[in-house]
């Protein structure tokens, strides 16, 4: 977990799989000791958003939109086989480089009237076929995702993506790799290690 501001690591630790059971103890000992976040920019694990709510009922989760964009297009396909697949490429594409009030109306108009003309459409398909599926799961995506996906249009403090955090990962993988051959022990120690240097070069 990072601070957005400070890029402070907040919390680190190395897991065999991400879950409620793993993440509830964690975030309910950052309670006791002192924090109390209103928003969390995550992507969609249902599992930690529950965890996180759990801990602290009242907290907002911003989702991330480039997960979202992700998952959506890589579901999709790059190049995919019906109108209706290709329609809702072109909504998602935009989904990231929303800035302000008018682009998020905008895309939710654009996402209504997807639905309104393929809704129907997508209804229809066998649901053992590719693209049942494929859009069946974007549509899920993006409708459950809705509610939670613009509240950093409201609290400028508030990451519309992870992208921070998923870059200080990707430095840490990095650096990690070359230290293969580490034991379980020694890899959270270096992992506690690299996130203290990191907190004090910030």
């Amino acid at each position: 977990m990072m601070d957005s501001e400070s890029q402070k690591i907040i919390m680190c630790d190395s897991v065999d799989k991400e879950s409620y059971q793993t993440a509830y103890p964690r975030f309910k000992k950052l309670r006791e000791q002192g924090l109390n976040p209103e928003f969390v920019t995550m992507d969609g694990h249902r599992s930690i958003i529950r965890a996180f709510k759990k801990v602290w009922p009242k907290i907002n989760i911003q989702r991330c939109l480039y997960h979202i964009q992700r998952e959506g297009l890589r579901w999709l396909r790059t190049y995919p086989k019906t109108e209706a697949g290709r329609e809702l490429r072109k909504v998602l594409a935009s989904v990231c480089a929303i800035k302000n009030v008018k682009e998020r109306n905008e895309f939710i108009d654009s996402y209504k009237q997807w639905s309104l003309n393929y809704q129907s459409f997508v209804k229809s398909l066998p649901r053992a076929i590719v693209a049942y599926k494929d859009l069946s799961k974007t549509m899920a995506l993006i409708s459950n995702a809705l509610p939670d996906m613009f509240y950093y249009l409201d609290d400028s403090k508030v990451p519309s993506t992870t992208n921070k955090l998923e870059g200080f990962f990707s430095r840490l993988k990095a650096d990690y790799h070359r230290h293969r051959g580490l034991s379980k022990k020694h890899k959270n120690t270096y992992l506690k290690w690299y996130c203290c240097f990191h907190n004090q070069s910030n």
